[in-house]
């Protein structure tokens, strides 16, 4: 499913997000210390190589919903923007830093000058944001800020799951018409 408004358009599709080669940098659901861990966060470091993890630990670490920058090292993209979205039912107020953690994705990648940035479901595994409730920021935020970037023109929200890409691809669907953006198949 793709939603488009002028020359920007987010895509939710099934995928692996190590595995997105057409993107100019994917998005790393990382823990504070940029660590490589389980879920998203361990598959990128396994497929990036043993220097993505030497190259994050010169970053400082990340605080919750803010996010940096690294090179993608052995992955088919340049880069790879890191994020520490929210543990749900511990940092609050959750949506907010959920939705800081997606806007300050694409800051980040507007800086760099990026045209396009793959994003997992951010918080949804170990941190346990419900998906649905997660897949409403995701986009919202996503399509709140897409028609504000120079550089950024494709977003993707990459789902594993079935049920993860089918809870996404219907609050893209039903947001998107609430927000203008016209679908694209």
């Amino acid at each position: 499913m793709r939603l488009c408004w002028e020359d920007r358009c987010l895509e939710v599709v099934r995928g692996d997000i190590t595995a997105q080669d057409g993107f100019d940098a994917v998005v790393n659901a990382a823990n504070k210390e940029l660590a490589p861990g389980g879920g998203v966060a361990g598959a990128i470091h396994r497929a990036a190589g043993p220097g993505l993890w030497e190259e994050c630990r010169g970053l400082g670490g990340c605080a919750t919903g803010e996010a940096k920058i690294s090179g993608g090292h052995d992955l088919p993209n340049p880069h790879v923007i890191h994020t520490v979205g929210p543990v749900y039912g511990q940092d609050e107020p959750a949506a907010e830093l959920l939705a800081a953690s997606y806007h300050n994705s694409l800051l980040r990648a507007e800086e760099a000058g990026l045209a396009s940035v793959a994003f997992p479901a951010l918080s949804t595994g170990a941190f346990g944001y419900p998906m649905a409730e997660a897949a409403e920021v995701a986009v919202r935020t996503l399509l709140a800020t897409l028609p504000d970037l120079q550089s950024v023109k494709r977003v993707a929200l990459v789902l594993r799951g079935i049920r993860d890409w089918e809870t996404h691809r219907d609050v893209a669907a039903r947001v998107g018409e609430e927000m203008g953006w016209a679908p694209m198949e």
